[in-house]
């Protein structure tokens, strides 16, 4: 009994290391992985062509920007295909709303 026991320890440390490896993977090549900490990546635009913006986190307190979430929501609602946060305006709205929140 105690040799069974051992075999499955390494089975699910095997398993634990193969489904880590696996997800370090998928978010390398999702792109997800180079967002710096006390940030979220965002997905800017009208079309299927939507460009990636990188923004701080403080952003989403924001009344300007609380408005454009709750237009993403009445849009696309949380469950969206992309797998990221989907605003729906013009990347020019976007960056002088960003450029507003940012103080510059």
């Amino acid at each position: 009994m105690g040799i069974q026991l051992v075999g499955l320890s390494q089975a699910k440390q095997k398993l634990q290391r193969s489904l880590s490896a696996r997800i370090a993977s998928l978010l390398a090549t999702s792109g997800t992985n180079n967002v710096p900490k006390g940030h979220v990546a965002v997905y800017v635009g009208e079309t299927y062509q939507r460009k990636r913006f990188v923004i701080p986190i403080s952003y989403l307190n924001n009344p300007l920007f609380q408005g454009l979430l709750n237009l993403a929501e009445e849009e696309f609602g949380f469950d969206h295909p992309m797998g990221g946060l989907t605003i729906p305006c013009t990347e020019d709205y976007f960056t002088a709303l960003a450029s507003i929140l940012s103080g510059s």
